[in-house]
């Protein structure tokens, strides 16, 4: 029974999902003829939203794109490809090979949600060249799968907002929130690490059960793996100065040892606090050093930057389709992500406002499949209602931050790094996907209700 739930998932996705360049083209279109209808506005009012809000995203697009190009260089280095090679060398079996990628990508994104994105499909990758008959698929799916736990990890923007002094959390959450809540009662909570705990300990075996029969593996030949991180010889112009800078390790060296002063003094100074910047700092200038010489990196830098575009198209039609949800009527200040969200408040009770805001993060995730903006549409909603039924607002933030995090297992936005690394489209993994979504639905839902 779960096999063939498996098949028709993947038979539908495959079947009905359309490239992710044409998923966002029929969300804007969705959002575009909806919006009008809820909010009250004219087409007018939601093509300027849309233009508006299209241009928002390119720091957050720029950074995307460098953990997967930095990643993905790091990964080309010999040292790392070692360590990749020593993680993988353990797992004998697809089964296992599967088990394994789930439980590092869980980790990690646990940790930091960029990192783990890079690793656990870089992790995949390797895994798929050591171990025979693994479905290439259901590996990647498996390395994303980890993704879900995200916002409940240590680098989950909700819940450290939620901790940040200032006025900014008064204002965010419309006054329901004035102190800043321990990480204590939100990351670290009891029912937070039990509902993490759950996922990290089932989903590999979840996953494991997704693998294919024999006949119906879909497996990739090493061979092609191992010709996309094969670095170009270079070509020696007649000795010439360039040349010569290009193939010395004194300029790598130098610039790279720049680097790694300041990721020592930062990490010095502020902790294991990792940020997309850091982790994209880290990944360029340890590339640098280990690649040696300037050719070397510059080389590895063009071939991961080919699977960057997805992410450089796709992200700015998502920020357009941001804006268009969270454009308000002028009038009457109603936003479609508002309207979303006051919807499910209205139906909900102190036992189930924590289910309710999970959901209703989850629908609106799907739109805006950003934390932060998550946070700026649901919070002046979300957060005064659970303090007048009496919820904690600890629990509340967490319901938002786990809502965010689930839904991404359908939506292609957050696929597109590790898809870039593997060389897949959406269709290929977004099948597996919708299982790891219910199974975790359940889970999270429960665990927010009854713990």
């Amino acid at each position: 029974m779960f096999k063939k739930l498996t098949r028709g998932c993947v038979k539908l996705v495959q079947n009905y999902l359309p490239d992710p360049f044409l998923f966002a083209v029929i969300l804007t279109l969705v959002v575009f003829v909806v919006g009008m209808g809820v909010t009250a506005q004219g087409p007018m009012a939601m093509i300027n939203h849309w233009a508006g809000g299209f241009w928002s995203l390119l720091q957050f697009s720029m950074q995307m794109a460098l953990v997967l190009v930095t990643g993905h260089t790091l990964a080309s280095t010999p040292i790392i490809k070692k360590a990749l090679n020593a993680l993988a060398k353990p797992c004998k079996t697809p089964l296992q090979a599967i088990v394994a990628v789930t439980f590092v990508s869980t980790i990690a994104c646990w940790i930091n949600w960029g990192f783990g994105l890079v690793v656990g499909a870089l992790y995949a990758r390797q895994l798929a060249k050591e171990v025979k008959g693994v479905d290439y698929r259901l590996l990647i799916a498996s390395a994303y799968s980890g993704f879900i736990v995200w916002h409940a990890g240590i680098s989950g923007s909700i819940p450290l907002q939620l901790a940040t002094a200032g006025p900014g959390l008064e204002v965010a959450t419309k006054g329901a929130v004035i102190d800043p809540i321990s990480t204590s009662l939100t990351i670290f909570s009891p029912f937070n690490l039990i509902i993490v705990a759950v996922i990290l300990v089932t989903l590999p075996f979840v996953n494991r059960a997704m693998h294919p029969s024999p006949e119906d593996v879909v497996a990739i030949d090493p061979k092609l793996l191992e010709a996309d991180d094969v670095q170009p010889e270079v070509i020696q112009h007649g000795g010439t100065f360039a040349d010569k800078m290009e193939n010395s390790m004194i300029l790598s060296m130098l610039i790279g040892a720049m680097g790694i002063v300041y990721i020592v003094y930062y990490f010095v100074t502020n902790g294991f606090e990792l940020n997309l910047n850091i982790v994209n700092f880290l990944f360029l200038f340890l590339g640098i050093v280990l690649h040696k010489t300037p050719r070397k990196f510059l080389d590895a830098i063009s071939a991961a930057a080919k699977g960057a575009s997805g992410i450089i198209l796709q992200f700015p039609f998502y920020a357009g389709i941001m804006g268009m949800m969270t454009g308000g009527n002028l009038e009457t200040g109603v936003s479609l992500a508002g309207a979303i969200s006051q919807g499910f408040v209205t139906i909900s009770t102190p036992t189930t406002y924590p289910l309710f805001t999970f959901l209703s993060a989850g629908v609106v995730n799907f739109f805006v499949p950003s934390g932060g903006g998550q946070w700026a549409v649901q919070a002046p909603i979300m957060m005064p209602a659970g303090a007048e039924l009496g919820v904690s607002a600890a629990k509340t933030g967490m319901a938002i931050a786990w809502g965010d995090a689930w839904t991404n297992m359908i939506q292609p936005f957050w696929a597109l790094p590790a898809l870039g690394i593997a060389n897949l489209g959406a269709r290929d993994i977004m099948g597996f996907c919708i299982v790891d979504l219910l199974y975790a639905g359940v889970i999270i839902a429960l665990g927010l209700m009854f713990l």
